[in-house]
């Protein structure tokens, strides 16, 4: 019903098209209402038009009556034995009845338009009567009213509503307006959500829960515990009533996992990033920050809170570095603000070498190891664990530091629960009394609510599980590697990193964004479009993340997806990049190869030791052993643990199913969605 070549005509006789951006409308029609899932945005809305309301409701109960008019006669049963439905279509095959599909669609939209007329007769009469019918439409309908705006704005005193949508326009005209689509990941079917519908399900290839631990048996069972042991909420700051033993034992987990002696958590790493930064350097006398150009916003806000001097320098240039760093005394306090991966573009900062010039210059180091914790080393900790591979593993779950490792030249450690480890909250690891001063002074750890001890449980369970169990870090890098040699096969401009991070180039905002709804609609393949500001204009992106959880199936139908998207919006491809000169290190002239920071000694490709990857219909595994030992570091809080465990079948349907302890012997798998 609002297809967007065919609203186009009616642009000059409704006011709400007409001052409508095309953008919003695309938006409006491509994402479902979440009050009547057969409807879109824009149908919704529709509803409440005095011309729309009533045409959409006779438009819906024609074709309702058409199709039932016709499932009845002997022509459409013959052609239900036909084809196998017969004798009539169920909800088993209903999918080879395109004629009885779109029935029952039809039904579901006229009994969604039906509950949209009864809500609207429920709400209360306006107490003002209209001076003539068509007048008084007109003011009941949020289209003319909106065309009709400058009318009723106040006569004097600043108009913020014209300023509201003077800012709004301006973010529609450069094509940076952020859309925000209504995706349900489902635990039971990883990597599997579904939209505003619960029965349109797509494949999510964007989202930063990289390892699937937001559905990992032995972390939603540690939550379920910990839920109906101490309730929801945390009951206040950590000062006032919310600083419990679950707080102060995950906080123990992050300090042992970065091998430091104190670890601080936060609501958020953007929190944790602002606090810390805005109090060292308020608080360091003269301090000067020095940040990578491509530092994250939470970075940049702490330093420019903090209301002190901020040198920035280009992006990974150890030249660049050293030369600003020399300009200032050697005791002069410094901070070196970097990060170990880029997540736009997937490189990886040098951190040995940044710590070098720390030491020289006599500078602290300020690492975010955002989307590294939980995806590099041989325990999790990130790139700086991930570069002294042999030793850290020789280490094992030893907390104390390795002398004059990266990790332990690193002063202080960022990180977050929200994106491998399936949580949510943020973090820093330092030592004992930089970790106290923050407590003591940052405004942002101090006067808000704690996270819920069932959340923080969460999170503890899935960075111990995750220091045990190597596998799903393995197969992850496996799988990036299987889609960027696709993409390169096709010509797709990945942008090179070494990381697991795969930045497909569009190189215009609308384009990208185009590409993500093309993916979306056509595919059932969701990743989000990258534009101004996170990216520079164009640069823009499609980023795609990918997990141990997608099958070498999935990987295989995305790549053909892509490149059909490619053909059908004419996108540039690496090689047409390469003639215009490059751009974002796609195509560009001499370029060495990059190589994966994972080698195949790390992955397991040399012994014979790597996971198995999977198809359609293949379980995920589940350590037992992994398991067993995650379970025990709670047993002091939440007592022993019942007989069975219960796992969350991977199948088209949720199927709970109770596991023996015994039989986690060996490693339990998942099943995962074909």
């Amino acid at each position: 019903m609002d297809k967007l070549s065919s609203l186009a005509k009616f642009k000059n006789s409704c006011p709400f098209l007409g001052h409508t951006k095309t953008s919003t409308l695309r938006s409006l029609c491509t994402s479902a209402s979440p009050r009547y899932p057969s409807l879109s945005r824009l149908t919704e809305r529709a509803t409440q038009c005095p011309v729309m309301g009533p045409a959409l409701q006779v438009r819906s109960n024609q074709m309702v009556a058409g199709y039932a008019s016709l499932a009845g006669t002997a022509e459409f049963k013959q052609i239900h034995e036909h084809k196998g439905v017969f004798p009539v279509p169920t909800g088993t095959n209903i999918d080879k009845c395109p004629h009885a599909s779109k029935a029952i669609a039809a039904a579901r939209m006229a009994d969604d338009l039906a509950r949209v007329a009864k809500d609207k007769k429920a709400e209360p009469a306006h107490a003002a009567a209209a001076p003539s019918t068509s007048k008084a439409a007109a003011a009941g309908c949020p289209f003319h009213a909106a065309a009709n705006a400058k009318q009723s704005t106040q006569t004097s005193g600043f108009d913020y509503e014209k300023f509201y949508v003077s800012e709004l326009d301006k973010k529609h005209q450069d094509a940076s307006y952020r859309y925000f689509n209504n995706i349900n990941r489902m635990a039971s079917k990883f990597p599997i959500a579904h939209t505003g519908d619960p029965r349109d399900e797509v494949e999510v290839w964007c989202a930063n829960d990289y390892l699937g631990m937001g559905n990992n048996p032995v972390v939603l069972e540690t939550m379920h515990r910990t839920l109906n042991t101490y309730g929801h909420g945390a009951g206040g700051t950590r000062n006032i009533a919310g600083n419990t033993g679950m707080h102060l034992a995950l906080e123990e987990e992050l300090a042992d996992l970065h091998r430091k002696p104190a670890a601080l958590v936060f609501s958020s790493c953007y929190v944790a990033n602002d606090a810390t930064l805005t109090t060292l350097g308020s608080k360091l006398p003269g301090c000067v920050y020095f940040s990578d150009s491509m530092n994250h916003a939470s970075m940049i806000q702490g330093m420019r809170h903090s209301g002190t001097k901020r040198v920035i320098w280009k992006h990974n240039d150890l030249q660049d570095l050293e030369s600003k760093l020399a300009q200032y005394p050697k005791e002069t306090p410094k901070i070196i603000a970097f990060e170990s991966v880029y997540s736009m573009c997937g490189s990886i900062g040098p951190i040995s070498e940044i710590c070098d010039l720390a030491k020289k210059y006599g500078a602290l180091t300020f690492l975010d190891e955002v989307h590294a914790v939980g995806l590099y080393g041989p325990r999790g900790a990130g790139v700086a664990e991930h570069l002294d591979w042999e030793a850290q593993k020789r280490a094992g779950q030893s907390p104390d530091p390795i002398k004059n490792s990266v990790m332990d030249r690193v002063d202080i450690i960022t990180g977050t629960l929200g994106k491998a480890y399936g949580a949510i909250g943020g973090y820093i690891a330092g030592s004992a009394d930089f970790v106290d001063m923050i407590r003591s002074y940052a405004a942002g750890f101090i006067f808000t609510t704690s996270l819920p001890p069932a959340n923080v449980a969460g999170a503890r369970a899935s960075i111990a599980y995750q220091k045990e169990y190597l596998g799903d870090r393995q197969l992850m890098q496996i799988n990036v590697r299987d889609l960027k040699s696709r993409f390169e096969a096709l010509d797709i401009p990945v942008v090179p990193g070494p990381s697991h991070i795969v930045p497909v180039l569009i190189g215009d905002a609308a384009l990208a964004r185009l590409a993500s709804d093309t993916l979306l609609s056509k595919y059932n393949v969701y990743v989000q479009a990258i534009n101004y500001p996170t990216v520079a204009r164009g640069e823009e992106r499609l980023r795609f993340t990918v997990t141990p959880g997608h099958t070498v199936d999935q990987i295989a139908r995305l790549a053909h997806a892509v490149d059909q998207t490619f053909t059908e919006l004419g996108i540039k491809r690496t090689s047409m990049w390469k003639v215009e000169g490059g751009r974002a290190g796609v195509g560009m002239p001499n370029a060495e190869p990059v190589q994966p920071i994972w080698s195949d000694e790390h992955l397991g490709l040399l012994d014979d030791s790597a996971p198995d990857v999977l198809r359609d219909g293949q379980e995920r595994v589940v350590d037992a052993r992994a398991v067993n030992i995650t379970r025990g570091k709670f047993s002091d809080l939440l007592g022993p643990v019942e007989p069975t465990i219960r796992v969350m079948q991977m199948t088209t349907a949720p199927n709970l199913t109770s596991i023996p302890t015994e039989a986690l012997q060996t490693p339990t798998r998942m099943t995962v969605t074909a």
